[in-house]
């Protein structure tokens, strides 16, 4: 017979008398980090006077005509229009009393190193895609956990190193570098798996990652606007439109993004791309952009310790036709420097072969490195050395 003064038992609770349910397994969460206006949070570290102006960093106009681009901006410049890979001649129009700031990649490859570090205090798990720009991994049980444990990464970066961050959390990446870009600049966005088809579907089609104006104007033509108009359409049917890529799409509007299983084999390539606002049918600005992504992707090198032997540029067309030239190594190769010549020697090579005869506009350029080998023993070339350190042999 049940004791009055002991209260009822709960039902389903699944929990035997005495015993406390079993707490909630952990999740696997990715916390994307985005440094906001990196180059420039960079320089306001060195000069904290010019806090609260239009900041630029670039090749100074004042310094004579250019054909260099703005590398970053601050939010500041950018409410005239400021934004990267803007030639410097509009951006010195546009906002003629900004601060300009020449580069300073040694000061920005350091501090990038930094970051990482003080990820890495966070997680084994740390996988940078730029410069600016990495997740890592953590489990946590709840978004509340996973969110606390984004605000200390956020604060920690403000605090240790001055530099500002937005932040993305969710289970893949694709969604936490999504809710990064939504919750720029400063923020920080979380979403659980269950939130991810409602925090998607208002969206529009362009702030995924990989949709440019073509892939846009192709979904536009069969009346998808945003990323919830997608939810109900066949896999296949999209697909038919945009590749394996249209499967995604679904799935992310579905609220069932895949993200690539981690292998224990390691890393056998390693790629970036960028999109341009509008088609690009100028060198120039092609070549700057291949060389700024292929920096990028040496740091991320540099930092895991990889070696690479084979290095290929692609481009994507207006057309949406896509052309690539690669080249393998006689034997791997490690360093910034060469692997950025390389890649603006195939991309410049790939530009005259393809517009021979035809002028067609580019709206995707990617860099690629394949067969990647851990570094075991670090190479030394003429490129760890200032060219004052670099003497002629004497004449025998």
């Amino acid at each position: 017979m049940p004791d009055a003064n002991q209260p009822p038992e709960r039902e389903g609770t699944g929990a035997l008398p005495g015993i406390p349910p079993a707490s909630l397994p952990p999740v696997r969460w990715r916390i994307y980090v985005d440094l906001d206006a990196f180059y420039v949070s960079c320089e306001l570290r060195d000069r904290p006077d010019l806090k609260g102006r239009p900041v630029i960093v670039g090749p100074p106009p004042s310094e004579g005509p250019t054909r260099g681009v703005v590398l970053s901006a601050s939010y500041e410049a950018r409410k005239f229009g400021i934004r990267s890979a803007l030639p410097a001649v509009i951006a010195a129009r546009l906002c003629p009393e900004a601060t300009w700031i020449p580069p300073d990649f040694a000061k920005y490859e350091q501090i990038s190193h930094d970051v990482r570090t003080l990820l890495g205090g966070y997680s084994e798990d740390v996988v940078p895609y730029s410069i600016d720009e990495a997740a890592l991994g953590i489990e946590a049980t709840t978004k509340e956990e996973a969110r606390a444990v984004a605000e200390r990464i956020q604060r920690d970066l403000a605090d240790a190193l001055g530099l500002p961050a937005s932040l993305g959390v969710a289970t893949t990446r694709l969604v936490a570098k999504i809710a990064t870009d939504r919750a720029k600049p400063g923020g920080i966005g979380v979403v659980a798996p269950e939130e991810v088809a409602e925090f998607v579907a208002p969206l529009p089609v362009r702030v995924v990652p990989g949709v440019g104006p073509k892939t846009d104007e192709i979904l536009r033509l069969h009346g998808i606007l945003t990323i919830g108009d997608l939810a109900s359409r066949r896999p296949s049917e999209v697909s038919g439109w945009l590749g394996e890529f249209g499967r995604e799409l679904v799935a992310l509007a579905r609220g069932t993004p895949v993200e690539a299983p981690e292998t224990s084999m390691g890393p056998r390539s390693r790629s970036t791309d960028h999109t341009f606002v509008t088609d690009v049918a100028s060198w120039e600005e092609i070549g700057t952009a291949v060389r700024e992504m292929a920096r990028e992707l040496g740091y991320s090198l540099e930092r895991e310790g990889l070696r690479y032997g084979a290095v290929g540029v692609a481009f994507r067309w207006a057309d949406f036709s896509r052309s690539q030239r690669s080249r393998t190594l006689t034997a791997s190769r490690e360093g910034i420097a060469p692997l950025t010549d390389l890649a603006v020697r195939l991309a410049h090579e790939l530009w005259e072969s393809e517009q021979a005869g035809r002028e067609r506009p580019v709206r995707t350029v990617s860099v690629r490195t394949e067969r990647l080998t851990e570094r075991t023993q670090r190479q030394v070339s003429l490129d760890d050395y200032p060219p004052t350190a670099r003497r002629p042999l004497a004449p025998k």
